[in-house]
C-alpha cells in the first residue's frame, strides 16, 4: 500500500469512508465490522467518519461507535490507524441535514466524538460544512482552540472554497492539515481546491471519490475512458478512478465508502496501479 502524509502523519493513500455502514441501507453490524477489518487487513490506515453518519435521531455517532468497536476487536494491530471524524453537519433523523457551526457547539461535539471513539485526542477533526449563519473564522477558531487544548491532534475542513482554505489556514496559524471536498470522475468542480492544497502541502481527501453511494458500481458504464483503461490493466474501473485521483497530486488521499469486504479490498489495490501520461490525459478529459 502506498503511503502518504497528513501533516507529517503517515497514512495509506487509500482510506475507508464509513458513511455507507451507518445511513440508509446500512448492513448489519457483523458485516460492517468485517468490512472495517478487511480494510485493515489490506493495509488501510485511515478511516473517515463523522458524528452525522447515522440514520435515526437517537443514534448520533453510530459510525464513530462502530469504528471504535471494530478497532478494539481488531486488537493492537490497529494502533497505527488514523481516525478522522467531523462535526457541524447534523441529521435530525428525518432524512434532512442541518448545520451548526457555532464554536461552543463544535467544541462540545468534538469532545462527544472523542468519547464515542474512546480516545483522549481525536487524530484528525474536520469542520464538516460551513454554516452561513456563523462567521467562518469563528467556526474554525473552535478547531484552533481544540488543537491548543489537546482535544484534537490535527484540524481540517470540509466542503471548502479556496478562500475558505486560506482563511482556515490563517486562523489555525498554518496548521490546517486537510481539506475534504467532493471530487470524482463525475464531479470535478473541486479540482481548483485540490490544486491549491497541492501548492500548500495540505492533504486533500476526496469524498465520494467513486461518484457516491449507488453510483460506484456504474463507473464503467458512465465513464467509458475509465472502463477502457481498466480493461488494459486488468482491473476494475473503480480502481482506475482512484488511481487517477491519486496521480493528480501527492497530497490526494482517496476515501471511498464501503459496506462490503470485497469492495474495500478492491479499492485498496488502487494505489498499486500506475497510469501512463497518455492514460492520465484521456481520463482527465471531461
Amino acid at each position: 500500500m502506498e503511503i502518504r502524509t497528513i501533516s507529517g502523519r503517515s497514512v495509506s493513500a487509500i482510506g475507508l469512508g464509513g458513511m455507507p455502514m451507518s445511513i440508509e441501507g446500512r448492513p448489519d453490524e457483523a458485516r460492517s465490522l468485517s468490512t472495517i477489518h478487511a480494510a485493515l487487513d489490506a493495509g488501510i490506515t485511515l478511516i473517515d467518519t463523522a458524528d452525522a453518519y447515522h440514520l435515526y435521531a437517537d443514534d448520533v455517532g453510530h459510525n464513530e461507535e462502530l469504528v471504535a468497536r471494530a478497532l478494539r476487536s481488531y486488537g493492537a494491530a490497529s494502533a497505527d490507524v488514523l481516525v478522522a471524524t467531523k462535526g457541524g453537519h447534523l441529521r435530525p433523523g428525518d432524512g434532512s441535514w442541518t448545520l451548526n457551526g457555532r464554536p461552543e457547539y463544535l467544541k462540545n461535539a468534538a469532545k462527544a466524538s472523542a468519547h464515542r471513539l474512546g480516545v483522549d485526542a481525536i487524530g484528525l477533526y474536520q469542520f464538516h460544512r460551513p454554516d452561513p449563519s456563523v462567521p467562518y473564522a469563528d467556526s474554525v477558531g473552535a478547531l484552533r482552540d481544540l488543537l491548543d487544548e489537546g482535544v484534537i491532534a490535527m484540524a481540517g475542513i470540509s466542503n471548502a472554497t479556496i478562500d475558505q482554505i486560506d482563511e482556515a489556514n490563517a486562523v489555525l496559524g498554518g496548521r490546517l492539515a486537510s481539506v475534504q471536498n467532493q471530487f470524482s470522475p463525475a464531479f470535478r468542480s473541486s479540482l481548483a481546491e485540490l490544486e491549491h492544497c497541492a501548492e500548500l502541502g495540505i492533504a486533500f481527501l476526496p469524498w465520494s471519490p467513486l461518484g457516491g453511494i449507488g453510483r460506484a458500481a456504474e463507473m464503467g458504464e458512465t465513464h467509458s475512458a475509465f472502463q477502457s483503461v481498466a480493461r488494459s490493466h486488468g482491473v476494475s474501473p473503480q480502481q482506475i478512478a482512484l488511481a487517477w485521483e491519486l496521480a493528480l497530486a501527492p497530497v490526494v488521499i482517496a476515501i471511498p465508502g464501503a459496506s462490503r469486504p470485497t469492495s474495500v479490498q478492491d479499492s485498496a489495490q488502487a494505489s498499486t496501479v500506475k497510469l501512463t501520461t497518455d492514460e492520465m490525459t484521456a481520463l482527465s478529459i471531461v
